[in-house]
């Protein structure tokens, strides 16, 4: 993929380009510029954010024809965010090093491709993203799976992932201070699905299976560096974090098997208080904590109490506003109350305000091209549920896309069980319906006012909302 679009970088200044990026140009000790520019097809918007620790260092504005060039008077090495919204990805820069992006909105992971200095050890984590990436959207089903079977698996696909970082790894021959970034996208993502399992499994099937786990299964856990700032903001660390707490909450005797009530994640936060020392990383696995659980208990009672407890333990007074704006919005969403009103297309290429379309109890689903196991199993869930409660609309959402992939996705699967809607402003779906998780669901009442907006289609319990 990566060699097909070299060629495209061939009328971008390629004078100036090869005299930046040349690898066997020498920078004094002191010298720390770095250079970085690039091409964004089909554009959202007129920039691209450049970001560290989920900071904005600097906005980088696309010309004419959509480029940017941008001179980092001093750039230390390390992991780096860039964001074309609503997309983000991660770019490492090493001293001195001049990269060229190109990415197209209309399938932004799979088209992210450098060039450059520096660019095969960034080509190489969009490979490993993208090969992990793949391997998420078929784990759906191997929670089913029993423990042996479940080990098997994923023991399986780590092994030809790690040959494949091994691989690379020898034939670029970058340094620890990358290593450790690359061996973070390897790793986290195996033991992610580690800690998963016995809760996952015991949701989807209704199984305990935490005491045929091997005495070795959690061997892991004394390998994670928990206090490494380096990785504080790296999105595989943060999910591994996560759920990672979920899974131990969960394991006390007293608690219950409900990850999102108010026990078990004050539990989470005392956990996270014990556990990590280092402060700056102790705030952000608080602040994601405190994000997932506003999102899933909708008591106010409940999240007041929450609320208390995590604003004795944060220091962050950024997150601390942050949070408090999301218990704001959470409340809009209380049983009882309208949705919030906002604008949809449909298949026709008509807009619609969603209020204007609910004329019946209505169960919206969510949906993106970027999960296509759960697209497929959340259709066939809604199919069989259509069959079972005729008096309900359902109604498919696509979010965080493309028109075009959206349509694509449509086109491909010929899906006919649900009114399918496309959403162009994700954000404002993100803020007004606070939609964070795929398989969030709202149901409506027949006057379009909310009957559970925070339900999982999932959930072993799920058709209780729908009597």
């Amino acid at each position: 993929m990566i060699k097909n679009y070299i060629k495209y970088f061939l009328p971008l200044s390629v004078v100036l380009f090869t005299s930046l990026t040349s690898c066997k140009k020498v920078f004094k000790e002191d010298n720390f510029v770095a250079y970085f520019g690039g091409e964004i097809l089909n554009p959202q918007e007129k920039y691209v954010l450049f970001l560290k620790d989920d900071e904005v260092i600097d906005t980088i504005y696309l010309d004419k024809n959509n480029r940017f060039m941008h001179k980092f008077d001093s750039l230390a090495p390390g992991l780096y965010t860039y964001k074309h919204n609503p997309e983000y990805q991660y770019v490492y820069f090493d001293k001195n090093d001049s990269l060229m992006l190109r990415v197209n909105t209309f399938d932004f992971d799979n088209s992210v491709v450098f060039c450059g200095r520096g660019d095969e050890k960034n080509n190489f984590l969009m490979e490993l993203f993208l090969k992990n990436d793949a391997d998420r959207s078929l784990m759906y089903d191997k929670f089913d799976k029993d423990v042996k079977s479940f080990i098997k698996n994923i023991d399986s696909s780590y092994a030809i992932r790690k040959s494949f970082y091994l691989k690379r790894k020898a034939e670029i021959g970058w340094d620890e201070n990358f290593d450790l970034v690359a061996r973070a996208s390897l790793n986290f993502h195996h033991i992610t699905k580690k800690e998963i399992y016995p809760y996952a499994h015991q949701f989807r099937t209704g199984e305990n299976i935490r005491t045929k786990l091997p005495s070795n299964y959690y061997d892991h856990r004394k390998e994670v560096d928990f206090e490494n700032a380096l990785l504080t903001n790296y999105s595989p660390f943060i999910k591994y974090v996560s759920v990672m707490l979920n899974n131990v909450s969960l394991q006390k005797d007293h608690l219950d098997l409900n990850e999102n009530s108010l026990e078990n994640n004050i539990e989470k936060l005392n956990i996270t208080d014990t556990l990590i020392k280092n402060q700056k990383v102790k705030n952000v696995v608080l602040n994601n904590v405190a994000m997932m659980y506003l999102l899933e208990d909708q008591n106010m009672y409940n999240n007041q109490k929450f609320i208390e407890r995590y604003l004795k333990l944060s220091s962050d007074t950024k997150n601390k506003e942050e949070i408090r704006e999301l218990s704001n919005s959470v409340k809009n969403l209380k049983v009882g109350n309208t949705l919030p009103n906002i604008n949809l297309t449909n298949t026709s290429n008509e807009t619609v305000a969603i209020n204007s379309i609910i004329t019946k109890p209505t169960v919206l689903f969510f949906w993106t091209s970027h999960a296509e196991s759960h697209f497929v199993a959340s259709h066939k869930k809604i199919a069989e549920l259509q069959v079972k409660y005729p008096n309900y609309e359902f109604i498919a959402v696509n979010v965080n896309d493309t028109k075009i992939n959206w349509e694509n996705a449509l086109k491909k699967y010929k899906f006919q069980i649900a009114k399918e809607f496309h959403v162009e402003d994700f954000e404002l779906v993100k803020k007004k319906w606070v939609i964070t998780k795929i398989h969030r669901i709202i149901i409506l009442n027949a006057d379009g006012t909310i009957k559970n907006g925070f339900a999982n289609l999932f959930d072993v319990n799920f058709e209780q909302n729908l009597k």
